[in-house]
């Protein structure tokens, strides 16, 4: 059975992590494609899967957006997939009109964000609409969350009714293996530059507004004392860009550290106390799930997809999304009981071992591959 995976950026490949051997070994031919990169060049050496490069951008761009269909269209008519599984906005899209137009057998849209949620006018139109053409064209439309399925059946997308999500959710499960508690705290702040006796509260994203960066530094204005720590790992983006004031803030706030880039994410959570997501919409967040496998709380909102990622007063605190003073008070909660950090943050471990194992995932995939 050859398969056909579709994702816009090369970024992306980290959802197919393991997942292509796994089903390499099943009997499948893999094929990827993605636009050009060198991280799609790093995939390819490691993963038994054949890459092919088809430029494809994140924005709008009706001229880039048709050439890139016509060289889609060209490649499936010329592999002859079985099944085309195509994600993330621009290559689920596109990927699903190609996929129809040249009769796949097999079509499958994963839906791992909604990005009209936090839309208005007519880019809200105009991202229902394309949700709408992409969930048509496909046999089979999957989400990460429960969360995500009910936000696209309320935001009206056509075909959103055929929604199931796979196992527990989430994009690909979680490496338990490599997100294993038990490593010294303090020797993974010596590694990162950290105080080695301070409470650190790790934020883990794009510093976007999107993702709650003006709540939580609202709040954490009032946590902010010496010994605590406030630390912001990912980079500053253009799109959706903070203003220029909360960039100073984060700059100058002597509490607050921000590293823009890391893959050695198990280093960060083993450095960490507590981690906070105030995200506004998410489709089902890996953050919270590798916390939760490192055995720390993690305080998020009651956003799409963030509501899926904790059990709350089990594993962590569900606030209520651009609510600045409830993250305030759960975040003081956990900082002022590490007794409560330890219960929440083994609670977590379990859960994840319990419902998130990648392997649900994959067997639940290889059972819709073959359906029909």
């Amino acid at each position: 059975m050859r398969l056909l995976h579709v994702l816009t950026v090369p970024i992306s490949l980290r959802f197919l992590r393991g997942q292509i051997q796994f089903m390499a070994d099943r009997g499948y031919d893999v094929h990827v494609v993605t636009s050009p990169g060198a991280l799609a060049t790093d995939f390819s050496r490691t993963e038994p899967a054949t890459m092919h490069a088809v430029e494809m951008t994140r924005q709008v761009s009706p001229i880039a957006d048709q050439r890139a269909l016509r060289e889609l269209r060209k490649l499936m008519l010329r592999l002859r997939p079985d099944v085309v599984h195509a994600g993330t906005p621009k290559g689920g899209l596109l990927g699903m009109i190609a996929a129809a137009a040249t009769r796949v057998p097999r079509r499958i849209y994963h839906v791992r964000g909604l990005p009209l949620l936090t839309a208005a006018g007519r880019l809200r139109t105009v991202l229902r609409a394309t949700e709408s053409v992409a969930c048509l064209c496909a046999h089979d439309v999957v989400t990460v969350s429960a969360s995500l399925a009910d936000a696209m059946r309320a935001s009206a997308i056509a075909g959103a009714g055929r929604a199931r999500v796979l196992a527990s959710g989430s994009s690909n499960g979680v490496d338990t293996e490599r997100f294993v508690p038990g490593r010294s705290k303090l020797e993974a702040r010596v590694e990162l530059g950290l105080p080695e006796h301070a409470e650190i509260v790790a934020c883990v994203g794009r510093l976007v507004r999107d993702k709650g960066i003006e709540e939580l530094l609202e709040a954490w204005r009032s946590l902010r004392r010496e010994g605590r720590v406030l630390f912001l790992v990912g980079p500053v983006e253009e799109r959706d860009p903070l203003g220029d004031s909360v960039l100073q803030e984060i700059e100058k706030d002597p509490s607050i550290v921000h590293l823009p880039f890391t893959e050695d994410m198990p280093t960060v959570y083993a450095a960490s106390d507590l981690v906070v997501l105030p995200s506004r919409r998410e489709g089902f967040p890996n953050v919270p799930l590798e916390a939760a496998a490192m055995a720390l709380p993690v305080v998020t909102t009651d956003a799409v997809g963030c509501v899926d990622s904790v059990v709350p007063n089990q594993t962590g605190a569900v606030v209520s999304v651009q609510h600045p003073q409830e993250l305030e008070r759960a975040m003081r909660t956990y900082l002022d009981d590490p007794e409560l950090r330890l219960r929440h943050g083994q609670a977590g471990r379990a859960r994840v071992l319990e419902e998130f194992a990648p392997h649900r995932i994959w067997s639940a995939l290889d059972g819709l591959y073959r359906e029909g």
